[in-house]
């Protein structure tokens, strides 16, 4: 069955390349492209859409508002799923990353498309939009509620994306695939994730770290470190017959007695 879908942009170039994208996708039918947010309410109610990927910055009229005139018109339960196409990491991406609503950041990468209809067929095969129409209610809510504020720094999953960790710091969103982290750091009560590009501060704890990233090829050396096993550059000797880990960005680390055996194992059962 053909996934009957709305494309809504105000850009031409990406409402149109959004579309070329999607008709590679056998299954996935483009029954319109809507170039503002009036047009968009209204073949949503004319066409009734399986999928709508809709703008966020929009002139006049912002995508949550063509989502909340829509819902006022046919009701949550009518309403089609909602991808989030945006440019920005701000509060929206982050609202409806905590309730399971996909989002797409501009420039759109055809692999994180694919990722998100991968997610989007599964929803639709199990007949579960009711239940999306409620994780919209709840999205929009929130969205209400962090309008004008801002919040400490945290980090977040929305549940079906194991591989990517979401650090929200003081108005800004930042998606770290787990392959590109390096280390992470003890940093009183926060931990800080170091990627060759940049350093996030994050309130959380070591072990809850050490625990979601273990099965992704992390692996804690100290009480105050963990790294990415597939960084580690070389084992060098110290003093008192200890060694150092040093990563391939040059990052030099303590490696911690009682971890050694633990170390020794994941890289290959060393003596």
């Amino acid at each position: 069955m053909a996934i009957k879908t709305l494309v809504v942009d105000d850009e031409p170039l990406a409402r149109e390349g959004l579309a070329m994208m999607l008709a590679d996708e056998t299954d996935i039918e483009v029954v319109a492209l809507c170039p503002n947010a009036n047009s968009a309410i209204a073949m949503i109610q004319q066409h009734q859409p399986d999928l709508v990927f809709l703008d966020i910055q929009m002139p006049k009229m912002s995508g949550f508002d063509v989502v909340q005139k829509v819902v006022q018109k046919i009701g949550e339960e009518k309403m089609p799923l909602v991808v989030f196409v945006t440019a920005y990491d701000q509060y929206a991406v982050e609202a409806f990353s905590v309730h399971a609503m996909d989002y797409l950041l501009k420039p759109v990468r055809k692999s994180r498309l694919q990722e998100s209809l991968v997610r989007i067929r599964e929803q639709l095969l199990q007949k579960d939009l009711r239940q999306n129409g409620k994780k919209l209610g709840e999205l929009l809510s929130m969205f209400d509620q962090h309008k004008g504020t801002d919040s400490p720094p945290s980090v977040a999953s929305n549940g079906s994306d194991n591989d990517r960790i979401v650090v929200k710091s003081h108005g800004h969103i930042y998606f770290l695939q787990t392959s590109e982290i390096l280390w992470i750091e003890a940093s009183g009560d926060y931990v800080t994730i170091h990627t060759e590009q940049k350093s996030h501060l994050l309130r959380d704890t070591m072990r809850n770290m050490e625990v979601r990233l273990d099965s992704h090829g992390f692996k804690r050396i100290h009480r105050s470190a963990i790294i990415n096993l597939s960084f580690v550059s070389e084992l060098k000797s110290g003093s008192n017959n200890d060694y150092n880990v040093v990563l391939s960005d040059g990052t030099v680390l303590n490696l911690g007695r009682s971890y050694k055996d633990s170390l020794y194992s994941s890289l290959g059962g060393l003596e």
